[in-house]
């Protein structure tokens, strides 16, 4: 059976805890991805992770670990949850389906993420571990993650890119939508 999983980001703590703001895993368009792939046929996963707002890897992989992750899991990250994907896959020498990362976040500059969540050198190829690792990404975005996609790219030449203009961090506010059609275009072709 195909399987997805779907991480989220690192939200700021006060929309964290507002109780009138959705979970990071219920928000932009995760919710609605999961539901196309639910529909596919594809068994989707938007797991919480812990403290999203100041994470930390440890904290993060206990969670993500409980999941079976082999070459028939399809992996998606936005942001820092494709940043925690780009640490895994680099420390894990695992086959896995199509790997998206959207908007990826690897806090190029060192000055968003107080642990140590990003202290790795991304591994040459990753996308040998996968069965297509794919980046969306706008040229909107921030400098960081626009940065964060160079480093990506420069670790693996055989990424995939998709390239917008307009979608800036992927999120509701500058996406104007909780649906992501490219996206779940790009994943079951062939899936």
């Amino acid at each position: 059976m195909k399987t997805a999983i779907i991480l989220h980001g690192k939200p700021g703590k006060d929309e964290y805890y507002d109780p009138n703001f959705p979970s990071a895993s219920n928000y932009n368009w995760i919710p609605w991805l999961q539901k196309q792939l639910l529909i596919n046929g594809i068994l989707a996963q938007t797991p919480e992770l812990p403290e999203p707002y100041e994470p930390v890897y440890e904290k993060w992989l206990k969670v993500f670990e409980q999941f079976k992750i082999d070459e028939n899991t399809i992996l998606i990250g936005h942001s820092c949850g494709a940043g925690f994907l780009v640490r895994w896959l680099t420390e894990n020498n695992i086959k896995v389906g199509k790997v998206i990362l959207v908007a990826p976040f690897l806090d190029p500059y060192h000055d968003e993420v107080k642990s140590d969540f990003f202290d790795f050198e991304i591994k040459k190829r990753l996308s040998k571990q996968t069965n297509g690792l794919c980046i969306f990404y706008s040229t909107d975005d921030d400098k960081s993650v626009l940065e964060s996609v160079n480093q990506i790219i420069s670790a693996d030449k055989e990424v995939q890119i998709k390239q917008f203009t307009d979608k800036g961090h992927f999120t509701l506010d500058s996406m104007k939508t909780d649906g992501f059609p490219e996206l779940t275009d790009y994943l079951l072709k062939a899936s």
